[in-house]
């Protein structure tokens, strides 16, 4: 049976709620902190911060650096990805790392009409949309996480300020960000989805479906956002088990096929894997195996 993560976005997404959600769910907030600090960035520190959100227990991520008063640093695509490689993660946390910001540097791409080695981030590239990203890929490796499905993505309305001025939500990297996905319609005045959230969903959901899948849930987690809305929690809920098998066989079965590890690569992932995998939980991927093909046919 498949381990599966559904991510749902009823309140939107972004990667401070994913990572805490995740968190909250089971994965190990004490591997991912040693993992981050592998990071060649300015020092920060992770507060995990237990909050209630409209009656719902959550957790919020909080991150600090040494210096408050620092400015965001606007980091170009290509420190991101030297950044990421000289962390020396795991093969399947880089490959996931390398592939959201992939999708991010293409959307800014051309949505500024620049070549993509000419990409630098804005908002995105301050330290706390990096951590975001690289935790939620370590967060998904604890779990060992063999596929990843999400909610359609509510994007909410009004406006917001961007670096460039004042925009519609969802902002333009947003929008751009989710082409192919699923989106639905939310009258929320307010920013639900972020473009760290929907870089998120669009490198890594292997899936789109509207509702649970058929499944064995195991553990379930709430991941607190900064807002207080006025008819919903601002949390993004993490729920963690296994496919039943007929959901198995209908949205897994050709990945487990296409994706079938050589004994090569098996033994070589096994020297990969940490101390962190909980409740005995051991898993297995192909270096392709992660995230690779999404499938809007499953969207129900």
């Amino acid at each position: 049976m498949l381990k599966t993560v559904y991510l749902d976005c009823f309140s939107g997404i972004s990667g401070d709620m994913t990572l805490a959600a995740l968190v909250h769910a089971g994965a190990s907030r004490e591997y991912i902190a040693e993992e981050l600090l592998k990071l060649q960035t300015e020092p920060f520190t992770l507060h995990w911060r237990p909050v209630m959100k409209e009656g719902i227990s959550s957790i919020k991520l909080e991150i600090t650096t040494d210096d408050e008063t620092a400015p965001s640093h606007h980091r170009h695509y290509s420190d991101i990805i030297q950044i990421i490689k000289a962390s020396n993660f795991n093969e399947r946390v880089t490959k996931d790392s390398l592939t959201m910001f992939a999708k991010l540097a293409e959307a800014e791409a051309r949505i500024h009409n620049v070549p993509i080695e000419h990409v630098h981030f804005h908002e995105v590239g301050a330290l706390d949309s990096i951590i975001d990203m690289i935790g939620v890929a370590l967060a998904l490796d604890s779990l060992g996480a063999d596929l990843l499905i999400a909610s359609p993505i509510p994007l909410g309305s009004g406006y917001i300020w961007c670096d460039h001025g004042l925009y519609p939500v969802p902002a333009p990297a947003t929008l751009e960000l989710l082409l192919d996905v699923p989106i639905v319609h939310s009258e929320v005045n307010a920013e639900l989805t972020t473009p760290t959230g929907a870089a998120i969903v669009a490198g890594l959901a292997d899936y789109f479906l509207t509702g649970l899948p058929s499944m064995i849930v195991e553990h379930i987690g709430y991941g607190a956002g900064t807002r207080d809305l006025p008819n919903r929690p601002n949390v993004l809920r993490a729920v963690v088990g296994r496919l039943s098998s007929h959901q198995s066989t209908t949205l897994g079965q050709s990945r487990q096929k296409r994706d079938a590890p050589s004994s090569h690569q098996e033994k070589s992932r096994h020297s990969d894997h940490h101390h962190h995998h909980h409740h005995g939980d051991h898993h297995h991927h192909s270096p392709n195996e992660h995230h690779t093909h999404k499938q809007e046919d499953a969207i129900i």
